[in-house]
């Protein structure tokens, strides 16, 4: 089996356990996803959208981001963990986008890339979810079990984004990636896989690995 025929059996696995394939983080415009995710970075979804309630209520719009107090800022998102980083990265992010580009989140890589606080991971979430692009997040969960899966032996997000390119359907990649996220945190878990309860376990290494024991 090539690796493009086993990451579509993935696929079809995983949409008849997840069929709903959408962002676990809270947002109603574009610039709230960007930013939703900049502070998601070594943080939970959950704790991010808790904080992002108060936070887009105090700030509505790229203008209001822009202009914000940083020592305010910090205190709204500092449950988050590295805040004065964040809080300085999303004023600076924002500040460019009114500047550059009209107060718009941009829609290419090329552009999202040169926002501060903004990765490819980042970047590639927006393109998939505002901009229905093919899109390939590639975050702990995409590293972990890809390799189990077998479509990648890279552990580097960037050259897992590129070997994954290559095997899954464009049209496919962005909710791929989500119902990726969704199964990393149900079954396939970093510390204790619920390998019973994988509707794909037989295209899992580390099932097979077991076995042999």
């Amino acid at each position: 089996m090539t690796k493009k025929e086993r990451a579509l059996h993935i696929i079809e696995g995983l949409e008849k356990k997840y069929p709903s394939a959408i962002c676990s983080l809270n947002y109603t415009t574009p610039h709230e996803l960007l930013i939703a995710t900049q502070l998601s970075a070594q943080c939970t979804d959950a704790r991010v959208n808790i904080v992002a309630g108060p936070l887009f209520d105090r700030y509505r719009s790229v203008d209001d981001f822009a202009e914000a107090d940083y020592e305010e800022l910090c205190e709204y998102i500092r449950s988050t963990g590295f805040y004065r980083n964040k809080a300085k990265n999303i004023i600076a992010c924002c500040k460019r986008m009114r500047e550059v580009y009209g107060g718009e989140v941009p829609d290419n890589m090329e552009d999202l890339l040169t926002l501060a606080g903004t990765g490819r991971k980042t970047a590639n979430l927006v393109l998939g979810d505002i901009f229905g692009k093919p899109a390939i997040v590639v975050d702990t969960h995409c590293i972990r079990i890809t390799n189990r899966m077998g479509l990648t032996s890279n552990k580097d997000p960037e050259k897992i984004e590129e070997d994954l390119k290559k095997i899954l359907p464009p049209e496919k990649s962005s909710d791929f990636c989500h119902r990726i996220v969704l199964h990393g945190r149900e079954v396939c878990t970093a510390r204790k896989a619920k390998c019973e309860d994988c509707i794909v376990s037989e295209y899992c290494k580390k099932v097979g690995i077991e076995k042999k024991k």
